[in-house]
């Protein structure tokens, strides 16, 4: 009986509600008025509640159609953090269906001596620090909202990926007491401006990562937050992402390089962690680039991991 957090407007107001096998009850009929931040900032207490909730068969026998409803973003996070080329084949494919990606050295290479450079360097950074990278919260939009295509981009790319909230506050947190930290799991979409983040006018001291990933829309977030007790193995997840029915992301979360446990330490070590952060922990193979196919006006992404729902976002060019 997997549930999950959602906001919904109902009357053009947000409501925090429980969803439970594609039906929803506002969190009011038990006596909880609070937003989701609020909720998250009081998880351990929450978490209990919920688990209750969901277990009321009279109040979701009469329960509204999730799959209907005005499905907002759960909520707009404190801080976003993003996990790079988290999974081999990921990197891989980007590198050899995207010449914008490649390096002077790459371009000297074979396809076959590209290929096998790249996974070697892959072989390598899985045993490093993760890399991580910030978006801006401004970028979150909700699962059903549009992407607005800035005029400015060329090569606008999805990243369908698992997204982390923190449900307690971490700071110097070692890899075995990461998951208590953790107060679920979401769907999110990394929109990408790929040509962007490696910049070629002679002034790039490294990747641009504001240019690439941080336009507005560039996030959609949901459509709801699965508490991590529904989540049997967040390494057994599949996701899927179609661009007008054609499906190009059908990944494992397994080939996951940098585990979560991993990366909420790195992060902790270096940063505190707030209840209420999102942490997108990278993206499996299947991005545009890797097809040399990107993103254009009327183009509809749909986005699901099991368990976790779906996003449906259509794509509008900027006004």
């Amino acid at each position: 009986m997997t549930y999950g957090l959602a906001t919904v407007s109902v009357n053009g107001a947000p409501q925090a509600v429980l969803v439970r096998q594609d039906r929803f009850v506002p969190l009011r009929r038990w006596g909880e008025d609070r937003d989701i931040p609020a909720l998250l900032a009081d998880w351990e207490r929450i978490a209990a509640n919920l688990a209750r909730w969901a277990a009321d068969e009279i109040a979701f026998a009469s329960a509204a159609d999730f799959a209907s409803a005005d499905v907002r973003a759960p909520y707009r996070p404190g801080q976003v953090f993003c996990t790079g080329a988290n999974y081999k084949k990921h990197v891989v494919g980007l590198i050899m269906g995207d010449p914008s990606m490649r390096t002077a050295e790459h371009e000297n290479l074979s396809p076959e001596e590209r290929r096998r450079q790249v996974e070697a360097m892959m072989d390598k950074r899985a045993k490093a620090l993760p890399f991580v990278f910030l978006k801006l919260p401004s970028c979150v939009i909700g699962p059903l909202d549009e992407v607005i295509l800035p005029r400015n981009v060329e090569k606008p790319d999805w990243e369908l990926e698992l997204g982390v909230v923190i449900g307690k506050r971490a700071h110097h947190v070692s890899a075995a007491e990461a998951m208590d930290h953790v107060a679920g799991f979401a769907v999110v979409n990394d929109v990408t401006a790929r040509e962007h983040i490696f910049r070629r006018d002679g002034s790039a001291i490294g990747a641009d990562w504001l240019s690439g990933k941080c336009f507005p829309t560039f996030l959609p977030f949901g459509p709801m937050v699965v508490p991590r007790d529904e989540v049997a193995d967040p390494y057994d997840l599949t996701i899927t992402l179609k661009v007008n029915g054609k499906t190009y992301q059908d990944e494992s979360t397994s080939d996951m390089m940098a585990s979560i446990e991993r990366q909420i330490e790195y992060l902790s070590d270096r940063v505190v962690l707030e209840p209420g952060d999102l942490i997108c922990t990278g993206s499996p193979y299947g991005n545009g680039s890797a097809f040399g196919v990107f993103l254009k006006a009327g183009d509809v992404m749909e986005g699901s991991i099991s368990g976790l729902g779906t996003q449906r976002n259509r794509c509008v060019a900027e006004a």
